[in-house]
């Protein structure tokens, strides 16, 4: 009976092992069935070996030398060839003063890449500066002395020539357009002098604003970059350069996880003008612009916020002859949308000069398109201001008051008190109370209103008519006010009208 048992209970034994095992078995198998595939974005690389070993010979330091002169403390005239020589001399050194000038050098070191065989190496305009002696240290030791083809502050890019007596190992560009937030990169180049590092990550971020240019549009990599990095390539893994790494967001000067790198979309065009003509040849709008807020979309009647207000048109710009007109949104450049101001500087610029580009434009609620043949940027910006026109002045009426603001006519003596150019021409804000409407958006007395809602103002008395007019016709938009500062730099605000 005892030995039944015991049978009975190793049975029981072994169906329940059987059991647990088959449901273990029903568990796992989902997890044997998973895709291999990862369905996510793409991880940060982990060998990257092959990649670096197709790419490292291409990448180089960039040593750049500016011989300074110095000069010590301005030496009082004396007579020369006195018994007393020797002793003035040896007085002025014991107190610091120097009455020869010496030079000293400043040296600057960074990181490049070769891009063609034949010797163009590219690097960041702030590595080369306005060095006077530029050394490019290849992989196998080599040192040759490179010349500036041409370089470009407002995207800090240089372009740099080396004779070399064999053809040079070189790196291709990819399109950073196609980077995505999560993509894997690699940077290589000279962090703190060290000679070759390589270090890796991802795309943190796109279209990042530094406020380094007028043009940024920063691809944010958590590769760690490092002063002496400048310069360098970003690479995507397929080994394609996809950005060249040129700031750190840093309290320290090291490395914290957040680099920034110009995307390759942005400095190909104007590598081959430095190549061809050794300077930039950009396109040009001849507008001033300034973002679209809530407040001024509202006042426009746009809806959402979006595009680029046109603050102002040059005199000698092509914008002008085409149309465009101060309170103008432009919504549209070339066929792509312009979600906010800062795309529409990148968009013209990199555009060649000369070609005929179609705007669309809102004004007075009503969609346009215009036509601009773009000017050369470099013109415009050589062009010196006209000659200020000197109008005869209108004398002031009556001190006016609207939004919580006073206005006087712009007489001499207002245009003396409040440095106003002659060519300014408006009505002067003398004060705002503290909490109106107005001061809440940023007026301020001195400040100049040359318009209210597209109709141009003279004396105070017109300001309170428009605001007046405004009011009877329902109030619920915003006043557009087209503000001058004493410079005659032009900007529009909408201040509520309740």
């Amino acid at each position: 009976m005892n030995e039944a048992k015991r049978i009975s209970t190793r049975r029981r034994r072994a169906r329940s092992a059987l059991a647990l095992a088959v449901a273990s078995a029903l568990v796992c198998a989902p997890l044997a069935l998973a895709p291999a595939t990862p369905a996510f974005a793409q991880a940060r690389p982990t060998n990257l070996a092959d990649l670096v070993d197709s790419v490292a010979e291409a990448v180089v330091n960039i040593s750049a030398t500016q011989t300074i002169e110095e000069k010590g403390a301005e030496a009082p005239d004396l007579p020369k060839g006195t018994p007393f020589d020797e002793m003035f001399e040896e007085f002025f050194k014991n107190h610091g003063i120097n009455p020869h000038p010496r030079a000293r050098q400043a040296q600057s070191l960074g990181s490049g890449f070769v891009i063609d065989s034949s010797g163009i190496v590219i690097t960041n305009n702030h590595v080369v500066g306005d060095a006077n002696d530029i050394v490019v240290i290849f992989t196998d030791g080599r040192k040759l002395k490179a010349k500036v083809l041409g370089k470009d502050s407002k995207v800090d890019v240089a372009v740099l020539k080396v004779e070399s007596d064999k053809p040079l190992k070189t790196v291709k560009f990819g399109d950073s357009d196609k980077m995505r937030v999560g993509d894997g990169v690699m940077a290589v180049g000279n962090p703190f002098g060290l000679g070759e590092t390589v270090t890796a990550g991802i795309i943190s971020a796109r279209n990042r604003n530094i406020d380094s240019g007028p043009y940024d549009d920063f691809l944010q990599t958590d590769a760690s970059i490092n002063k002496g990095n400048s310069g360098g390539p970003l690479f995507n893994l397929e080994g394609e350069v996809i950005g060249i790494n040129t700031a750190i967001l840093s309290p320290s000067g090291g490395s914290i996880g957040i680099g920034f790198a110009t995307p390759s979309a942005s400095v190909i065009p104007v590598i081959a003008q430095l190549q061809e003509f050794h300077e930039t040849r950009r396109g040009w709008l001849g507008v001033r612009i300034q973002p679209v807020d809530d407040t001024i979309a509202d006042s426009l009647g746009l809806g959402a916020a979006r595009g680029a207000l046109v603050a102002g048109v040059d005199e000698k710009g092509p914008a002008r002859p085409a149309g465009l007109k101060p309170g103008d949104v432009i919504i549209k450049f070339d066929g792509k949308d312009i979600k906010e101001s800062r795309d529409l500087p990148r968009l013209v610029a990199s555009l060649p000069v000369g070609k005929p580009v179609e705007v669309v434009v809102v004004r007075d609620g009503a969609e346009l398109t215009k036509t601009v043949t773009l000017g050369r940027l470099e013109d415009g910006e050589k062009q010196t201001a006209s000659a200020d026109e000197h109008d005869d002045v209108q004398q002031p009426d009556a001190v006016s008051k609207a939004l919580g603001m006073e206005f006087s006519g712009l007489s001499d003596d207002m245009r003396k008190s409040f440095k106003i150019k002659d060519s300014v021409k408006g009505v002067i804000v003398t004060s705002v109370d503290p909490g109106s409407p107005a001061a809440e958006r940023g007026l301020k007395p001195g400040d100049v209103i040359e318009e209210v809602n597209h109709q141009a103002v003279e004396r105070p008395g017109d300001v309170a008519r428009a605001i007046d007019g405004a009011k009877k016709d329902g109030g619920k938009k915003p006043a557009l006010l087209l503000v001058s500062n004493g410079e005659g730099v032009v900007r529009f605000v909408a201040v509520p009208l309740d």
